[in-house]
């Protein structure tokens, strides 16, 4: 091969590398990494609740990176960034406003109403979707357009629990839920409710959940007034142990428990669902037998261990993962937070039977999650599945 020859072939050869030079580094380019933002309580007495709803959230993380995201052309990499607010509303919009600033995210996940509360009044200025672990209704009654409620409003649970406690232990009600505002909301919808059904309120002594591990002075204070049932409701692990601590004080009634705790939860702190009998509250997911919820608990144990129980907060954040990263690869974008917030009600039928652990239809033009609730009670020191409607027979 003469020189000329030769010079040519090194030209053509340095082409092809600087060819594929630049298309590798087109590539690596059009590879993103964008940042889901959470804030709730990992510390003090709720940290097992917020880890609990982040730990959803993480595991949809895990498989959507695995299988591959693809936005508009671009290679997308999710990943979390959870912040502690210890419970705090004030805490939870300095944490969000840090995500948004600082990580540019898209998204902040709260597993409080205090903190969803507090966020709706910047999210909307600040361009970001909250999306809200919490089933108070007025969550999506103020009109924020970039709010999404991701459980069912409780009040549909309301006439349906006092109306199975009261046929079964009387009418008189002692109520200990938790002060956050969450219990709050709760209350005001549980006690007139009561009242209207014929029932009477014997006492009202709200108390912090989330800063105490000695209830004794407030159950004693309800107690006092005789009452059928109690009304109880917070974390898990603090509403086991008010329950735990109100049989040791010799209450025999029944247990009105607001859906934020989790009675399989409560059975590991009372010693097992004896102490709960004749309590109603949401069924727990590890003894839901629907497809999605049981896929989705098989794999969290995977990842987690098998001492790791599932939970709604969890199995719910997961799946709303899932419908958000549907969603972004609809509107073709990972930072317009009105285009994704768009798409969301799409999203949800997009997703697998078994990415469905939360058995969503929908997403409302409100933001509100549309599902059917389903609810358990404790009789004969068993957890018993039952349909919500059947409560009312």
């Amino acid at each position: 091969m003469n020189p000329q020859s030769i010079r040519r072939q090194f030209v053509k050869l340095s082409l092809v590398a600087l060819l594929a030079s630049a298309a590798l580094g087109s590539a690596w380019a059009e590879e993103i990494t964008v940042k889901l933002g959470f804030t709730g309580p990992l510390s003090g007495g709720a940290a097992l609740y917020g880890k609990n709803a982040a730990s959803g959230i993480e595991m949809a993380i895990k498989e959507i990176n695995a299988a591959g995201l693809e936005v508009a052309g671009k290679k997308v990499k999710l990943e979390l960034e959870a912040l502690d607010d210890k419970y705090s509303p004030a805490e939870s919009v300095i944490n969000a406003r840090r995500l948004v600033q600082q990580s540019n995210v898209p998204v902040v996940f709260c597993p409080h109403s205090g903190g969803i509360y507090a966020m709706q009044a910047i999210n909307e200025q600040e361009k970001f979707i909250i999306m809200g672990y919490s089933s108070a209704p007025n969550i999506t009654e103020s009109g924020n357009k970039l709010t999404i409620r991701i459980p069912p409003h409780f009040d549909s649970y309301v006439q349906p629990f006092i109306t199975y406690e009261m046929k079964k232990f009387g009418k008189r009600v002692g109520l200990l839920p938790g002060d956050h505002e969450y219990g709050k909301s709760w209350t005001q919808l549980f006690e007139p409710a009561w009242k209207a059904s014929g029932g009477t309120v014997v006492s009202n002594n709200p108390m912090s959940y989330s800063k105490s591990a000695d209830f004794y002075t407030g159950v004693s204070r309800v107690l006092a007034e005789k009452p059928d049932v109690v009304f109880i409701g917070g974390p898990s692990e603090p509403t086991g142990l008010i329950v735990k601590q109100a049989r040791e004080l010799g209450f025999k009634g029944g247990f009105v428990v607001m859906d934020q705790a989790k009675l399989d939860e409560m059975a590991k702190i009372t010693g097992g669902f004896e102490a709960l009998e004749g309590s109603v509250g949401v069924l727990p997911v590890s003894y839901d037998d629907r497809v999605g919820t049981q896929t989705f608990s098989a794999n969290y144990r995977k990842l987690y261990g098998a001492d790791h129980a599932p939970t709604a907060e969890a199995a719910y954040n997961y799946a709303m993962t899932h419908v958000l990263s549907n969603a972004m690869k609809l509107a073709g974008t990972t930072s317009d937070a009105a285009a994704i917030r768009a798409k969301m009600n799409e999203a949800v039928s997009k997703l697998t039977e078994g990415q469905n652990a939360g058995h969503f239809g929908g997403i409302d033009a409100k933001g509100g999650s549309e599902i059917e609730p389903v609810v358990a009670v404790i009789e004969g020191g068993k957890l018993k599945p039952v349909p919500l409607s059947d409560l009312l027979k």
